[in-house]
């Protein structure tokens, strides 16, 4: 059966994202690099809201990279977020962990430097934040993203996401104080199938 996408792109699925958000006083828009960015765009543009990333790294299954079984958020304590059901399915040992969790923490350094430069990181403490991604498979990501907002102090979390499977979603409700989601099925094939333009979002882009 074939699939109809349900966003032109990923600016599309952020000013559709915006209208469901509607107004919201002083948030700031923080995006999950690099596909993330286009979407928490549209958002920040459309809310008139402060913009930032947030820099998290997948750990990807061995021969599957998109497949995360864990994700880790660069920081002066590092958090890291391991899914134990997909680590198991995936048989990767512990030693692959930590080589993929280190080699992660290096990419994320040279993504802050060549997308921040020397600007420091907008902070959180205190604030309202909107976390932006172009959509969710295994919630890895998002929610080492969220660990990291936790330790920063942020006064409200707001999780908001074109597409992510109804079951992720459920795990994450207790995490943040709000979730809005444009579409939540019970099983999702991939992300990119709700697209019809997923290209890869390049470093220049963000």
């Amino acid at each position: 059966m074939e699939i109809k996408p349900r966003f032109r792109d990923r600016a599309d699925a952020g000013r559709l994202l915006a209208e469901v958000l509607g107004d919201r006083a002083a948030v700031i828009v923080l995006a999950l690099p690099r596909g993330g960015v286009p979407v928490a765009h549209e958002i920040a543009r459309l809310l008139d809201a402060s913009l930032d990333v947030l820099l998290v790294g997948k750990i990807g299954a061995p021969g599957y990279p998109e497949y995360a079984i864990g994700a880790i958020v660069d920081g002066n304590n590092p958090q890291r977020v391991i899914n134990e059901d997909v680590l198991a399915y995936s048989g990767a040992s512990p030693a692959y962990v930590e080589a993929q969790a280190v080699r992660e923490l290096a990419e994320i350094e040279r993504r802050r430097k060549l997308y921040l430069g020397e600007r420091a990181p907008l902070r959180l403490k205190g604030r309202d934040v909107i976390l932006v991604d172009d959509g969710i498979a295994t919630g890895a990501s998002v929610k080492a993203a969220l660990q990291a907002l936790k330790q920063a102090g942020a006064a409200r979390v707001t999780l908001a996401v074109p597409v992510a499977p109804k079951t992720v979603l459920v795990e994450l409700r207790d995490e943040v104080d709000e979730i809005v989601c444009l579409h939540a099925p019970e099983h999702l094939r991939a992300v990119s199938l709700e697209y019809e333009n997923f290209d890869q979002t390049s470093d220049g882009e963000v």
